[in-house]
């Protein structure tokens, strides 16, 4: 999915993957094609010296998965563990990587042209990570850049700035 946040128009009719991340139950989603499986947490096994977003390593059928807690990730907090908790299996570079999420919602399909702009008094790391927002139900939703969220710079652990990705 080859989109820029400053145009967040879909060519073409999209199957959203939908959930919730933070204390306030905000509805956040990424593109269905890119995730998996979907599984619940299990044991997550510290990683020491990881960035902070990095919730842990765990064990799926046998390859290692590196689980990022997207709440951290998008200064939203943390996710608290319970019993809804999920982590979202996605495919990233050729690797599984664990997205670790409070509760999976649903899947929602968003027509073409459906995906309106963030709102402009966002800033910092959501407004760096958002494609747009979308209905889900009676709410809004938020289209993550996978891209955006995945990718770091290799020397650091941050997050790349689209400045660091284009030169």
């Amino acid at each position: 999915m080859a989109k820029s946040v400053s145009n967040p128009e879909i060519a073409e009719d999209l199957l959203v993957a939908t959930f919730q991340l933070g204390s306030d139950g905000g509805v956040f989603g990424v593109d269905a094609t890119l995730i998996q499986k979907v599984v619940m947490v299990g044991e997550l096994t510290p990683v020491r010296h990881a960035q902070a977003y990095v919730a842990g390593i765990r064990n799926l059928r046998g390859r290692i998965i590196t689980v990022i807690d997207l709440c951290v990730r998008l200064g939203l907090g943390a996710v608290e563990i319970g019993p809804e908790s999920r982590i979202l299996i996605a495919d990233w570079k050729g690797e599984p990587v664990g997205l670790l999420v409070d509760r999976v919602e649903d899947a929602v399909a968003v027509e073409a042209g459906g995906l309106e702009p963030a709102p402009p008094n966002l800033h910092g790391v959501q407004m760096q990570k958002l494609l747009g927002v979308f209905p889900s139900g009676e709410r809004l939703a938020a289209l993550l850049d996978l891209a955006a969220v995945l990718d770091t710079d290799e020397r650091t652990g941050k997050a790349m700035s689209n400045e660091d990705k284009r030169g």
